[in-house]
């Protein structure tokens, strides 16, 4: 069973059928057991009213007045009887009622005892009989025994209780089937913010939609902003295929082009380090910009990249590459600055950022990389900030600086995409960059990495 309406709407009705079953039980007998001390209660009247109406007669023995004060013991056949026996259970006295009919005698209850049974005649008739065993005191003060009986068909008593179920039935019956009704109707409203997800999706991929809306329950925000990032993060993985391709052709031109110059001097006795020099550059080139489209920076299993171990690492490859510039790199790292992601990245967001701030300062560069609140005010992430004592860079540029194969100075070597390199992978992270004017007097370049 596929759909999820069905299936609340089977297990509401399993539930509605045990509960109203085990209702119905408990109703029907709680009425049972009403009924039948309420059929007691009359037949313990109808005794009363026979001992009240009781006399001696002439003969010396106990008798009944014609009329007694219950119709229906005139009646003949009208299921309503009575009789008297004496202590040798001989009958004494029998009300018309019972004219053709032998009450089943049981055994006689003790003196001053009633006894209620259920009893049938000889045709089938289920009977409730109620006997009473006394001491009849006559004048002369002579006691006798008798024993009277009243019995009543329970005939109208079944049929009552078959009514009362009939009715019960019929009353839960539609009670449960109002209660489905109203229960599909209410969960086709409560169910109509899924619809509205599946019909948002299906939108999304018929390229209709850029996303989920935001307008659902609280239940259901978390699978929107999920859906969402997730939908935000296939689509960043495919700019980033993109965008590292073209990195990659940018990145391995240069090399190339050194390759290429160094054929023409290819006689010469450092030829073959200096052209493995440049393939293995190119094989790290291609390496890193393989596995960056494949990495996600949103996964719960990144590690959490040694920061100051990466730095000091990175720094000190770029002090030997600047050697004859030999600028001095000061490094400032509080070590509560978090980033969880992979080590490429920061080797490629740093190493740009520093290298740049090398080739223009003029003899000092400084790194500080302190914390940033996350957006839930938990945890923390990182911000890097490198400066230098160059010229700086003019308010108007900065912004174009950021957009890929942009340069200000042709003559210095580069490749006119490693800002925006940086601005990638600091976007990739839910980050951003920022460029102002130092207090060394330089450039400073702000990365934020939640």
């Amino acid at each position: 069973m596929s759909s999820l309406s069905a299936r609340l709407l089977v297990s509401v009705s399993v539930l509605l059928l045990v509960f109203f079953g085990v209702t119905i039980v408990v109703l029907d007998v709680a009425f049972r057991a009403t009924s039948e001390q309420a059929q007691q209660d009359i037949l313990d009247s109808q005794l009363m009213s026979l001992l009240a109406a009781a006399e001696p007669t002439d003969d010396g023995v106990l008798g009944m007045p014609p009329d007694l004060p219950e119709p229906r013991f005139g009646t003949i056949g009208s299921g309503l009887y009575a009789e008297i026996t004496g202590g040798d259970s001989v009958l004494i006295w029998q009300s018309r009622s019972a004219l053709g009919l032998e009450l089943p005698a049981g055994n006689p209850p003790t003196g001053g005892t009633q006894e209620f049974r259920e009893a049938v005649l000889a045709d089938g008739t289920p009977l409730l009989t109620l006997s009473l065993a006394v001491q009849w005191e006559f004048p002369d003060g002579r006691p006798q025994p008798y024993v009277f009986k009243v019995a009543e068909s329970l005939d109208a008593f079944h049929a009552r209780i078959a009514k009362f179920r009939r009715q019960l039935f019929g009353w839960f019956g539609a009670i449960a089937v109002i209660m489905l009704l109203s229960i599909a109707v209410l969960l086709r409203g409560l169910l109509r913010p899924l619809r509205q997800i599946e019909a948002e999706i299906a939108a999304i991929e018929e390229g209709e939609r850029p996303g989920l809306s935001n307008r659902y329950p609280s239940e259901l925000q978390g699978v929107s902003r999920n859906m969402n990032l997730l939908i935000g993060s296939e689509r960043a993985r495919s700019d980033r295929y993109r965008v590292t391709l073209g990195n990659l052709a940018h990145s391995l031109k240069t090399p190339l082009a050194a390759i290429r110059a160094l054929l023409a001097e290819r006689e010469q006795p450092e030829f073959e380090s200096r052209a493995n020099e440049q393939i293995d550059r190119m094989d790290e080139i291609v390496r890193y910009q393989l596995r960056k489209p494949a990495m996600t920076t949103d996964s719960p299993t990144l590690a959490r990249v040694d920061i100051e171990t990466e730095l000091n690492r990175l720094v000190a490859g770029l002090r030997k590459v600047h050697h004859v510039k030999s600028p001095r790199i000061e490094i400032d790292i509080d070590h509560r600055a978090r980033l969880r992601g992979d080590v490429g990245d920061l080797d490629e967001l740093a190493g740009n950022l520093i290298d740049n701030a090398c080739k223009w300062c003029k003899s000092l560069v400084q790194v500080r990389v302190g914390i940033v609140a996350a957006s839930d005010g938990h945890g923390a992430g990182m911000l890097m900030t490198v400066a230098d004592d160059g010229p700086g860079l003019p308010a108007d540029n900065a912004e174009a600086l950021l957009r890929r194969g942009t340069r200000l100075d042709e003559s210095t070597p580069g490749h006119g995409i490693g800002l925006a390199i940086v601005r990638d992978i600091a976007h990739s992270y839910g980050g951003g960059i920022t460029i102002g004017r130092s207090s060394l007097g330089g450039a400073e370049i702000t990365v934020t990495i939640p």
